[in-house]
């Protein structure tokens, strides 16, 4: 059968976060800068699509693309870590230093993926600095403030906001993540991993990673955000929801009714052998 049961995800959940907290620093790297860039090449996608049809759920729907692509390959995504990586060091399978190193150094990649994108798809959408009428020049600018200024204008109010919606945002994205293990096929891996994906798109939510690219292009061409308000607004609160939606909401959540049923059934099963060797 091609479908993997519950039970069994949790168990590929755990060992993928072992996996992941072993990576050497240029592995974590590398794979971060091909995500970080990646995930700005399906934003872009998705703008476009949104600003050609008019309809932003085109956008949502076309997404995905790059995450299935990232999860395909085997590259490192922070936010999915997340989940990830906590589990293996709650089995003892990773330590603490070893979750850090890794969210540390797959943060870096990012940023340099993300930003090495925008700085390309600047100088691809303003030939060069010499033309300023293309239509996504105004949608990255609208997108970067959108998300830093309209939250300082709430003051801390806004700073709950959008740590709600980074929690929302990373449950689904790693529960994308996890669907991906749902399955032994690569269409049943890509049907599974585009839907929490689109979910999350679609209505706007906050993804560290994403805003890696999307705020530093608005920066670029013209936005009215300082570092500060990136920074402060945006990308350390996002970065907390995110760590609290994955985390508690997808990786601990699953772990704490399917890792518990299979102790429980590992446990009778060696109560049972007991009893048969006194007989």
């Amino acid at each position: 059968m091609d479908y993997i049961k519950p039970k069994q995800v949790v168990e590929s959940m755990i060992q993928a976060g072992a996996d992941k907290a072993k990576l050497s620093i240029k592995d974590l790297v590398i794979r971060g800068i091909l995500s970080g860039a990646l995930l700005g090449f399906g934003t872009t996608l998705a703008f476009n699509a949104e600003m050609q049809t008019g309809l932003g759920i085109v956008g949502a729907v076309l997404f995905p693309a790059a995450f299935v692509i990232i999860i395909l390959l085997g590259l490192e995504l922070v936010t999915g870590n997340f989940a990830l990586i906590p589990l293996a060091v709650l089995e003892k399978k990773a330590t603490m230093a070893e979750l850090l190193k890794n969210w540390i150094w797959v943060i870096i990649g990012h940023l340099i993926g993300a930003f090495f994108y925008a700085l390309l798809y600047v100088i691809a959408i303003t030939n060069f600095g010499q033309t300023t009428d293309h239509v996504m020049i105004q949608k990255l600018i609208n997108v970067a403030e959108a998300k830093t200024l309209a939250y300082q204008a709430l003051g801390s109010s806004g700073f709950v906001v959008v740590i709600v919606k980074a929690i929302l945002c990373n449950w689904m994205v790693c529960l994308g993540a996890v669907m991906a293990m749902t399955s032994q096929s690569t269409i049943g891996k890509v049907v599974s991993m585009w839907l929490p994906i689109l979910i999350f798109f679609a209505q706007g939510f906050e993804h560290a990673v994403v805003n890696m690219f999307v705020i530093p292009a608005g920066m670029l061409l013209g936005a009215d955000v300082s570092f500060a308000d990136w920074w402060i607004w945006n990308q350390i609160p996002v970065l907390i929801g995110n760590i609290l939606g994955g985390f508690i909401f997808t990786g601990f959540a699953l772990y704490a009714t399917y890792q518990t049923v299979s102790k429980q059934k590992v446990k009778l099963s060696s109560v049972k052998a007991t009893e048969m060797e006194g007989v």
